[in-house]
C-alpha cells in the first residue's frame, strides 16, 4: 500500500473533491467507511447529510481553536491505496486500516479519547481518503512528527495480515534517497494535456544525466547542458560561493519550470556533481573523434570494462563496488542512448532509467571501479554517434548483450539483499536491453547462421570439438544445441582462418564470466569473439556461392596444434584495450 499525506486549510474544498466526480469522474459511490466516533454524518448514505454538516462536524476544534490564535493548514489528508494486483477490500476492512492509520499518524492514537477528529471515504474499489482536522478535543495541535515513518511501518504490519502487495522493502531511507524523484499529479496531467509521453521532470532528469554522462568537468558539463537546450541555474552564498544548481527545459510552448537538482535525483545536487568532477576518469579526454577512438572501437573498448566489471558482484557484502558499477553502468547507458540511433535509442534510454532505481544509497562508490566505468562512458562519448550498421552494429550488439548480462548481475545481487523492488528495476533494465539488442544483432546473427549451416561437417565438428574442450561439459552440451551454434561455429572458422586458435578464443571469452546468466550464451561467445580476434562485421549480404567459397577457404586453412591432453602454450588473443583493464580484480 502507498500513502502520502498533504496539508491543506479548506475542509469544505477537500470534502466536495472526495464527495464529487473527480477530475475524470473516476469517483464511484462515496461513502465514509470509518470515522472518529462511528457517527459522522456521510451525505455519500444519508440523504438529509449535506458537506456543509460533515465540514462543521470535522472543524468543530478548529473554530474553537481559531478564536484565541491562528492557525494555518489545519486539515490533514492522506489516500491510502492498494496495489492494482491486491484483492478489493470490503468496507469493513478499509474501516480497520484507517483507524490503524489515524493511530499510528498521531491524529487519532488508541485509547485517546481527546483525539483528532477525521472521516474515510471511499469512493474507489482500491484506496480510500483520510481527511482530519489537526486540533484535539483538548485544543492542542496534533503532533504528528515523523507520521510518515510510523503510517509505513502499520501499512507493512496492514500488508502481511490481510495478503496485500509487500512494499516494505521501498520503505528504507536508502531505498528513498536511492530513487529518482517522482513527478506530482499535476505534472502528469501537464505531460497529458500537451500529448508527451514523459513529464518535464524525467525529461529533465534524462537531459541532465547524458549531459553529465562521461563529462571530465563542470565546465564540460556546461556546455553539454547548453547543447542539449538546458538552461543552467546557480545559487550563490553571500560570500560568492556556488551552494546549489537548478535546472529548466527550453521549451517554446511553455515558461520554464525550474527544478533544483534534489527535486530530480540525490546524486544531481551541485556538491554531489562537484564530488563526481573531483573523482575523475581515468581515460584521457578526446577532443573530437578520430580515427583512434571511432564508434565501434569505442563500444568494444567500452563492452570489456563492462565484462571486467561483473565480479564487482560476487561479495554480497562489497555495497561500495556494487555501487560504482551500478552507477557507471547508468553512465554508460545515459552515453550510449545519446550516441545511438533511432533504432534503438529509445529501449536504452528506458533501460537507464529503469536502472536509476537499482541504485544503493548511502554507500561510498568504490572509486577505482567508477573510474572505470566512467571511462567506459567517456570512450562512446567521443567514438562520435554510431549508424547501427556494418561495424558499428556489430559493436552496438556487443555492447548491448555485455549490458544484459550486467543488469542480470545486478537484479541477482539485489534479490540476494532482499531488495525485490531493485531487483526487478534491473530485470526490466535487461529486458530493454535485449530489445535493442535484438534490432542489432537480428541481421547479422542470421547471416552468420546461414554461414554456419554452410560449413563442412569436417569444419563444423572441429568447432564443436573445440567447444568441447574449452567448456565445461554441460555448458558446451547446452552451447552446442542452441539455434545460435551455427552462427558462434560461423564465427570460430572465421578466426581459425585469420590465425587464430578456436579454443584459446573459447576459453579467454568463456572466462569473462556470467556466460550461464545469458539467454544465448553461444551469442554471447560470438559477440566477444569476434570483439577479441577483431574480425569484420559479417557481410550484409552475401550469395550462396560467397558463402561456400568461404566454407571452402575455412576447410584449408591448418589449425595451430593443441593436444587436449598436455593443453594449450598458446596465449588468448589479445583483445582490445579496456580503459582501465587493471582495476577490477576478478576472483580466480
Amino acid at each position: 500500500m502507498i500513502s502520502k499525506p498533504v496539508r491543506g486549510s479548506n475542509t469544505l474544498g477537500a470534502l466536495q473533491y472526495l464527495y464529487g466526480p473527480g477530475k475524470t469522474n473516476e469517483h464511484t459511490d462515496p461513502h465514509i467507511v470509518a470515522s472518529w466516533d462511528g457517527f459522522a454524518p456521510d451525505p455519500g448514505r444519508e440523504p438529509a447529510a449535506t458537506l456543509e454538516q460533515l465540514r462543521d462536524a470535522l472543524d468543530l476544534h478548529v473554530v474553537r481553536y481559531q478564536a484565541k490564535r491562528k492557525f494555518e493548514k489545519h486539515v490533514y489528508h492522506r489516500p491510502v491505496r492498494a496495489a492494482p494486483t491486491d484483492q478489493i477490500l470490503t468496507d469493513e476492512e478499509w474501516g480497520d486500516i484507517a483507524r490503524r492509520v489515524v493511530a499510528a499518524a498521531g491524529i487519532a492514537p488508541d485509547g485517546d479519547e481527546d483525539g483528532c477528529r477525521w472521516v474515510a471515504v471511499r469512493h474507489a474499489d482500491d484506496h480510500i481518503h483520510i481527511l482530519a482536522t489537526m486540533i484535539r478535543a483538548d485544543l492542542i495541535q496534533a503532533d504528528i512528527w515523523g507520521d510518515q515513518y510510523r503510517v509505513e511501518d502499520e501499512l507493512t504490519k496492514i500488508e502481511r495480515q490481510y495478503g496485500l502487495t509487500d512494499l516494505s522493502d521501498t520503505r528504507t531511507r536508502e531505498y528513498r534517497n536511492a530513487i529518482p524523484k517522482r513527478a506530482k499529479g499535476a505534472e502528469l496531467r501537464k505531460a497529458q494535456r500537451l500529448g508527451r509521453e514523459d513529464t518535464d521532470r524525467d525529461r529533465l532528469r534524462t537531459a541532465v544525466r547524458q549531459a553529465l554522462a562521461g563529462a571530465a568537468d563542470e565546465e564540460e558539463f556546461t556546455a553539454r547542458l547548453a547543447a542539449k537546450g538546458v538552461l543552467l541555474g546557480v545559487r550563490r552564498a553571500p560570500s560568492g560561493d556556488v551552494t546549489g544548481y537548478k535546472f529548466a527545459l527550453t521549451d517554446d510552448e511553455t515558461e520554464p519550470v525550474w527544478f533544483s537538482g534534489s527535486k530530480l535525483a540525490s546524486d544531481l545536487t551541485q556538491p554531489k556533481i562537484r564530488a563526481r568532477f573531483t573523482a575523475g576518469i581515468d581515460q584521457p579526454t578526446h577532443p573530437t573523434p578520430d580515427s583512434s577512438t571511432r564508434t565501434a572501437t569505442g563500444r568494444h573498448r567500452a563492452s570489456t570494462t563492462v565484462e571486467l566489471a561483473y565480479p564487482a558482484f560476487d561479495d554480497e557484502h562489497d555495497a561500495a563496488r556494487a555501487e560504482a558499477v551500478i552507477r557507471g553502468g547508468l553512465e554508460v547507458l545515459d552515453t550510449l542512448a545519446a550516441t545511438s540511433p533511432t533504432l534503438s535509442r529509445k529501449e536504452i534510454n528506458q533501460a537507464a532509467r529503469a536502472l536509476e532505481y537499482t541504485r544503493i544509497a548511502h554507500t561510498r562508490a568504490a572509486d577505482a571501479n567508477l573510474r572505470a566505468m566512467r571511462s567506459a562512458a567517456r570512450e562512446i562519448l567521443y567514438a562520435g554517434p554510431s549508424t547501427g550498421r556494418g561495424e558499428d552494429g556489430t559493436a552496438a550488439a556487443t555492447i548491448l548483450s555485455s549490458l544484459v548480462l550486467l543488469a542480470i548481475v545486478i537484479a541477482k545481487w539485489h534479490a540476494a539483499q532482499g531488495h525485490r523492488h531493485q531487483a526487478e528495476a534491473a530485470h526490466a533494465a535487461a529486458g530493454h536491453l535485449r530489445a535493442a539488442y535484438s534490432r542489432h544483432a537480428a541481421k547479422p546473427i542470421a547471416h552468420l547462421t546461414l554461414e554456419g549451416r554452410l560449413l563442412p561437417k569436417a569444419a563444423q565438428d572441429r568447432q564443436a570439438e573445440a567447444i568441447r574442450r574449452a567448456l565445461p561439459a554441460d555448458q558446451a552440451a547446452r552451447l552446442l544445441a542452441e539455434d545460435n551454434w551455427a552462427a558462434l561455429a560461423a564465427t570460430l572458422a572465421q578466426a581459425e582462418a585469420a590465425g587464430h586458435d578456436p579454443t584459446a578464443l573459447l576459453t579467454h571469452a568463456a572466462g569473462r564470466r556470467e556466460l550461464a546468466t545469458a539467454d544465448s550464451p553461444a551469442a554471447v561467445l560470438t559477440w566477444r569473439i569476434r570483439r577479441d580476434a577483431g574480425l569484420p562485421a559479417p557481410a550484409p549480404a552475401a550469395t550462396q556461392d560467397e558463402l561456400r567459397t568461404r566454407a571452402a577457404l575455412s576447410r584449408t586453412t591448418t589449425c595451430p596444434t593443441t593436444d587436449p591432453a598436455v593443453g594449450t602454450t598458446d596465449q588468448p588473443p589479445t583483445p582490445l584495450a579496456p580503459p582501465v583493464s587493471g582495476l577490477y580484480r576478478p576472483k580466480r
